[in-house]
């Protein structure tokens, strides 16, 4: 891949130069007034690629740069709710209620309600 890449970097170099070779020849620019200025036409083309290019080159970095501010600030936001939510605090969970009252159930048939009383004792009446 890096062959391919050089390649196509010295085919681009070698037609600018073929361009810049052939049409040296100057070119005049009516800037204001009665100024004139002779500039030779690859040098002419070169500075307009330049003037576009430039600006736009800018914009693009510093988008790139506030985005990759943006996703470090995310992943910070995120690795400090990972660990929040993983090692979650135990002294703000409220204590279970202590108590001295034995709350535990007895299972049916034990117990004095479930006693069998003899008929006709004086507990009936």
């Amino acid at each position: 891949m890096q062959f391919l890449k050089t390649l196509f970097w010295a085919l681009i170099i070698g037609l600018a130069a073929a361009f810049a070779y052939n049409n040296w020849f100057p070119v005049d620019l009516n800037l204001w007034s009665d100024l004139v200025a002779e500039v030779n036409l690859p040098l002419l083309m070169l500075v307009c690629f330049l003037i576009g290019f430039v600006p736009m080159l800018l914009v693009h970095y510093t988008s790139r740069w506030r985005m990759r501010q943006r996703i470090s600030s995310l992943e910070r936001t995120m690795n400090d709710l990972r660990t929040a939510h993983a090692a979650p605090n135990v002294s703000n969970a409220p204590a279970p209620p202590k108590s001295d009252v034995d709350t535990s159930i007895a299972p049916a048939g034990d117990g004095p309600l479930f006693e069998s009383l003899p008929a006709g004792s004086a507990k009936d009446r």
